[in-house]
């Protein structure tokens, strides 16, 4: 038995929650991975996964079989990156997993880490909060780039590296002229959050966390919004915008990506005025590999913040 190989496979069901989809994520078949993860049973002497006709979860000892396996690949990992790279050449793949609406400003950063540094491979994941919180408690994931204010809330065991403060517009389709004769986005006059209540809004699904934050700041006016479209996607989201009448709130990394699209106007929302820390995070207690070292120094460096703050914020002006 490859005990690392069967290790990897139990991370993978712990994952994804279903016997073929892990199999297929470790490019194996169904019964090698059920073999495997037998073999590990009988390694331990202990059952380890919970049969029925379905996944259905760990046991006690798998529990704890499942945390010594995430720390031991880990470990793996790190040794792997610390014996190929060299003083100014980390080896290694990156795994970072990223709010939806933060994925443009995790995609510069990954390309700008790629050409700095060609021998790290980036694996960038669009996950929800919770997710990322949980893969990096699990070593899953060696960054994360969220809501920084949420690691107070919960509790969590991360170290928080702030990188810009998010703010939010009202993003809908401009005026017939204007549209007529622009080729750029449009930064109009800002707006009450109250005036924006009673607009037809497309906003993303209430299991985001992007949404928890539109719908206090609303609450904030006495607004109770019912969208008129909802949607988990934001390539959905900014798509909706060009097709009709809809409306929607945005957060300046997604309006910094629309700034191509004359027909589409930007407004600063205020009174409130809303502000949101967005930041990478990491696990706390983790032995740093080299390809997650570069990305820290990367993380801080001037020219990135740089970078990273003329693509969300306050943007720009008309």
């Amino acid at each position: 038995m490859n005990l690392l190989a069967s290790l990897r496979y139990l991370v993978a069901l712990n994952e994804h929650r279903h016997f073929a989809r892990a199999a297929q994520s470790c490019h194996i078949t169904q019964p090698a991975l059920s073999n495997a993860l037998r073999a590990l049973e009988k390694e331990y002497g202990t059952p380890i996964v919970k049969r029925g006709r379905s996944y259905a979860g760990l046991t006690p000892e798998g529990e704890l079989v499942l945390a010594t396996a995430q720390r031991m690949l880990h470990e793996h990992a790190w040794l792997q990156q610390e014996l190929h790279s060299g003083a100014e050449r980390p080896q290694g793949a990156l795994r970072l997993g990223v709010v939806p609406t933060a994925v443009p400003v995790a995609a510069r950063f990954a390309a700008m880490l790629q050409a700095r540094h060609p021998g790290i491979a980036p694996v960038v994941l669009a996950l929800s909060s919770q997710e990322i919180e949980t893969g990096l408690d699990q070593l899953a994931l060696d960054l994360g780039l969220g809501f920084v204010e949420r690691l107070s809330q919960r509790g969590a065991r991360l170290a928080a590296l702030p990188q810009y403060s998010e703010r939010y517009f009202l993003v809908r389709r401009a005026a017939s002229a204007a549209r007529a004769q622009r080729r750029q986005l449009r930064l109009g006059q800002a707006m009450p959050w109250r005036e924006a209540a009673d607009l037809p809004l497309c906003l993303l699904t209430p299991d985001m966390h992007n949404r928890s934050i539109v719908d206090a700041a609303f609450a904030k006016v006495g607004a109770t919004i019912k969208p008129v479209m909802e949607t988990n996607s934001t390539l959905t989201l900014t798509l909706s915008l060009s097709a009709g009448e809809l409306c929607s709130v945005l957060p300046g990394a997604l309006v910094a990506t629309l700034r191509g699209q004359g027909e589409l106007e930007a407004r600063p929302l205020v009174e409130p005025d809303i502000t949101t820390s967005v930041g990478f995070m990491t696990a706390a207690q983790a032995r740093p590999p080299r390809a997650l070292q570069a990305a820290l120094v990367l993380a801080r460096d001037a020219q990135w913040l740089s970078d990273v703050r003329s693509h969300s914020g306050t943007l720009f002006s008309d």
